[in-house]
């Protein structure tokens, strides 16, 4: 394991991966897009990465999966955002799933989805928001109610990512009345498939025409007890974890970068040098490279870095937001603007407003920072 994460072994991989989308380019494979990874859904592009190894790197290999480190998942995830590739369809399952279900799911439930996530075949969601609940997860309202051999669940999430293509998501539902002194208890969390009877998945537009949010309405959907995930009335710890992996990865710092290098490499091209806007927006995003670097490896120590982890979301998404100004100045109304330029520039700004929304606002995290800080 010593000589896995050395710094001349991530060099080696960090090469590997941009030789593969140097190749995945020049055959067009794919276009470079902002925010990849939740908008670029391609599922050939994702069996291509499961070919090279790239899917599940920290999955044990008696799953199915590589055993690589976190540093080395890193490193690939980094170059494959900053390139602008449509990771989308795995992203959820690979960052979020693999590591929820290494450390909560039940034998079954790992046999079950992880060798299918490594392989690129398994595809999966979040259900955690709902309608009206804002960043108030411990408001949710979608019940469980025991029944004979399982569950029965109903209730709305809403923003679900690609709901209308995954396999399946898990969902947050209250399995206790509320307590009003103890709002956190009584959650628990429930693999549900999504083409289970009682499912329906309603489209949310966003506002350029784009498809990949989505309401989902459970009406009395039966989960039997082999799918309920993790412990019941623990939802509330094992959500708190979760999110340390949602809130700290490379793609909340990086959703909108191949604007920046597309800009660069233009003004090189003409003989021009970047500015010293250009100069902060780069210098920004090698600090949070670091920071998110130290998460991985906290992660991988198995701490819970929720307060950094709360940081690099926070700092992160402000700073793609500043990128996709910054390129829309640059562009400006000039009707002359490379048309491929202009559509990834006016798709920036587009998505800009969601940034610091998704995977808890900003506002709600710089309360989560504060109290984590005053506690030390």
């Amino acid at each position: 394991m010593a000589d896995i994460v050395t710094g001349a072994h991530l060099a080696r991989l960090r090469r590997e991966v941009r030789g593969f989308l140097a190749e995945q380019l020049a055959v067009g494979a794919f276009t470079p897009s902002v925010d990849a990874w939740l908008c670029g859904w391609d599922e050939n592009f994702t069996a291509a990465l499961a070919e090279q190894g790239w899917l599940g790197m920290t999955v044990p290999v008696r799953y199915g999966g590589h055993g690589r480190s976190f540093q080395e998942r890193f490193v690939v995830t980094e170059e494959l955002l900053a390139a602008g590739a449509p990771v989308a369809a795995h992203w959820i399952a690979d960052r979020q799933i693999v590591p929820s279900l290494l450390k909560y799911g039940t034998e079954e439930q790992k046999s079950e989805f992880l060798p299918r996530i490594v392989r690129g075949e398994c595809f999966f969601g979040i259900g955690m928001s709902e309608p009206d609940s804002g960043s108030d997860l411990a408001s949710v309202r979608t019940r469980a109610a025991r029944v004979d051999g399982g569950w029965s669940i109903t209730g709305t999430k809403v923003w679900t990512s690609g709901a209308h293509r995954a396999h399946a998501f898990i969902v947050l539902a209250r399995t206790e009345p509320v307590d009003p002194s103890h709002r956190h208890a009584g959650l628990s969390q429930f693999i549900v498939d999504l083409r289970t009877l009682g499912v329906q998945v309603r489209p949310i537009i966003s506002m350029n025409g784009g498809h990949h949010f989505n309401e989902v309405v459970l009406d009395e959907v039966f989960v039997p007890d082999a799918m309920v995930f993790g412990e019941i009335g623990h939802g509330w710890t094992q959500v708190t974890s979760e999110l340390s992996f949602e809130r700290s990865g490379p793609e909340r710092f990086l959703s909108t970068f191949p604007l920046l290098t597309q800009h660069v490499e233009h003004l090189v091209a003409h003989g021009e040098s970047p500015d010293g806007q250009v100069g902060r927006l780069v210098a920004r995003v090698a600090g949070l490279h670091h920071m998110s670097t130290a998460v991985a490896g906290a992660l991988e120590r198995g701490e819970n870095p929720d307060v950094p982890a709360a940081v690099v979301k926070v700092l992160g998404t402000t700073v793609e937001g500043d990128i996709a100004d910054y390129a829309d100045r640059q562009t400006g109304d000039d009707a002359a603007a490379d048309a491929e330029w202009a559509h990834l520039v006016a798709t920036a700004v587009d998505q800009r407003p969601g940034f610091t929304l998704r995977g808890g606002t900003n506002e709600v995290l710089r309360g989560v920072i504060a109290r984590g800080l005053g506690m030390r």
